[in-house]
């Protein structure tokens, strides 16, 4: 017990550009086939089609979900990127009056004005390590740990493709009830990745669950409604 006291804690990987994009496409991979499950099979459409309706949905959310995700780390990461060329610039042009910002935001954070003062101008001597202070301290944002979007799509369309193979399973395997199955292989999965989710970020687990779970019923609920209806109407 004394050795697991004094073990020194490790913090888990929050900026490595992988975990966001994962538990989004995890999550709607599974809402988003499950849903289109739900709406055609509740339409009264045959397994054949179900099956194409769910892979043309894996395969097309799969590359959506990657490319959106690349698109958005790479347009982060140029902003970030601009962003450094302004701090760069202030400093080529005011050296001083970067020196005195800096002071000031560790004043703000409660250093005395004469360290921050000293801090500030230790700090300024080499001007690239000033610019990367100024851009963290400024805009919260390590310029020297910024996510990769391969990473990122990459997490993404592998979580995405995970998530939206779930319930298309039972038509895969020409299990009988196949709807049925599906539905409840989504929940039990919703409820599992939803609890995970919230026991990795340090939360109750059971209320994650109950939320990812709830919001998954909803949107699966509300398609198997209008398939229903639609189907009724067409039919």
């Amino acid at each position: 017990m004394l050795g697991a006291r004094h073990r020194p804690l490790v913090h888990r990987d929050v900026s490595g550009g992988w975990l966001r994009p994962a538990v989004f496409g995890a999550m709607d991979g599974l809402v988003t086939n499950a849903s289109l499950i739900a709406g055609v099979g509740g339409g009264g459409a045959a397994n054949h089609t179900i099956v194409l309706t769910g892979l043309a949905g894996l395969i097309a959310g799969a590359f959506s979900m990657a490319t959106g995700e690349y698109i958005s780390v790479c347009s982060q990461n140029e902003l970030t990127e601009a962003e450094v060329v302004v701090e760069q610039l202030q400093h080529w042009r005011n050296p001083e009056g970067e020196e005195r910002e800096l002071a000031a935001v560790y004043v703000k954070r409660g250093v005395a004005p004469d360290l921050a003062e000293a801090v500030a101008q230790q700090i300024s001597v080499d001007p690239k390590e000033a610019v990367k202070v100024h851009i963290r301290e400024e805009l919260g944002i390590d310029p020297d740990d910024l996510p990769s979007p391969w990473t990122a799509a990459g997490a993404s369309f592998a979580s995405f493709t995970v998530g939206a193979l779930l319930p298309l399973l039972p038509y895969l395997f020409g299990a009988p009830a196949a709807l049925v199955l599906a539905l409840l292989l989504a929940a039990v999965a919703s409820f599992a990745g939803g609890a995970a989710v919230a026991q990795l970020t340090g939360r109750p687990p059971l209320k994650g669950g109950l939320r990812q779970f709830g919001l998954g019923a909803l949107a699966t609920g509300m398609t198997f409604l209008t398939g229903m209806l639609v189907g009724a109407h067409v039919s």
